[in-house]
């Protein structure tokens, strides 16, 4: 977004499928730190608003908690933070309530075995292009792959130095996701292509866990010369 003025992404109502998770709780404590409302989501509402209690004595009352289908509803942008393994159930079943809405899927297909964790196929690509298949009606963005759960939630980092890469076919909603993520002190929103090319990017966070694990860290990227 360096040839324009970024949209404003301040007055966003985010809400988040899969909230109670750990990188769901983490993105829903650094936006509403932000300002943002934040709505989680969770398959049952009491557990989403634990969560959003549990958030807001960190960040205020802007987090509240609700049933998944409820979060589509309400919010403006849907991030999809589920495990892989209940992806296209949970999406397949929201695409009314998504209709007409931005979905930002940080979902990464990878599995775990004894040499470690291996990017799994998917066969509509990657998991974001399998969300835009079970979406039609929605536009579906790749963004906050490479994001640890770790330092989103860690009350003494203020700031969290790293480059989320965004992916999409329609510039205006890679523009606002782009915005978002910048809401996260620290954080630039880089464009990285259309969503077909989202393969090896979720396939790269193996790679990341691997980094990370060897090295005791919580390691991101940056993208130099930008």
């Amino acid at each position: 977004m360096t040839d324009h003025e970024a949209p404003d992404a301040s007055r966003l109502v985010v809400g988040i499928l899969g909230g109670t998770g750990h990188q769901g709780r983490g993105l829903a404590r650094r936006f509403a730190l932000a300002g943002n409302q934040v709505i989680i989501g969770s398959r049952r509402a009491g557990r989403a608003q634990a969560a959003a209690a549990q958030i807001g004595r960190q960040t205020g009352p802007n987090v509240r908690g609700l049933a998944n289908r409820d979060t589509a509803r309400a919010a403006g942008v849907v991030i999809a933070a589920v495990p892989w393994q209940g992806h296209r159930d949970l999406l397949s079943g929201l695409a009314a309530e998504l209709a007409g809405k931005i979905v930002v899927d940080c979902v990464n297909p990878i599995g775990f075995g004894q040499r470690g964790a291996c990017p799994l196929p998917v066969a509509e690509g990657s998991a974001a292009q399998q969300a835009a298949a079970l979406l039609p009606g929605s536009t579906v963005v790749a963004a906050f792959h490479h994001v640890s759960a770790v330092p989103l939630l860690d009350p003494e980092v203020d700031r969290i130095d790293l480059d989320v890469l965004v992916l999409g076919d329609d510039r205006p909603a890679t523009d606002l996701v782009q915005a978002l993520a910048a809401r996260i002190p620290g954080v630039r929103g880089i464009y990285a292509g259309p969503l077909r090319n989202c393969g090896q990017i979720e396939a790269l966070t193996a790679n990341l866990v691997s980094i990370n694990r060897r090295y005791k860290a919580h390691a991101g990227l940056h993208i130099t010369d930008i």
